[in-house]
């Protein structure tokens, strides 16, 4: 129970962050191009690369901390993170094939799926 909680919070500090930073980026960005969506992307691929890259690198085995910061945090804040990370480590794996074919078929079968979505939600 005590890591769903970790998570919850984690995710709920990081959805109020994204909610916060695409209000900032439309302030500040008027145009056609998703800035809020992208920057949030960017951050999200920042901030879940360092707190990886720390806990492997001072060997921090915090369970807690790990998901709070990675599978809460960052989970609420953008997917895309996540997404990002698990391809760095198929690579870093010597699985770039693997790599390749997620980033494939998650960028297809995702804008297939919306696509999908969106018609059946018209049907509704």
């Amino acid at each position: 129970m005590k890591t769903i909680i970790y998570i919850g919070i984690g995710g709920g500090i990081g959805s109020v962050l994204r909610y916060l930073t695409n209000l900032i980026a439309g302030k500040f960005f008027n145009s056609a191009f998703p800035m809020g969506t992208f920057l949030v992307n960017c951050i999200g691929c920042l901030l879940i690369g360092l707190f990886f890259g720390y806990f492997e690198k001072n060997n921090l085995l915090s369970k807690d901390l790990k998901l709070f910061l990675i599978t809460g945090l960052c989970g609420g804040y953008t997917t895309f993170s996540a997404f990002s990370v698990e391809n760095v480590g198929l690579i870093q794996n010597h699985q770039t094939g693997t790599a390749l074919l997620y980033t494939a078929l998650s960028i297809i079968i995702g804008f297939t799926a919306t696509w999908c979505g969106i018609l059946i939600a018209a049907k509704l």
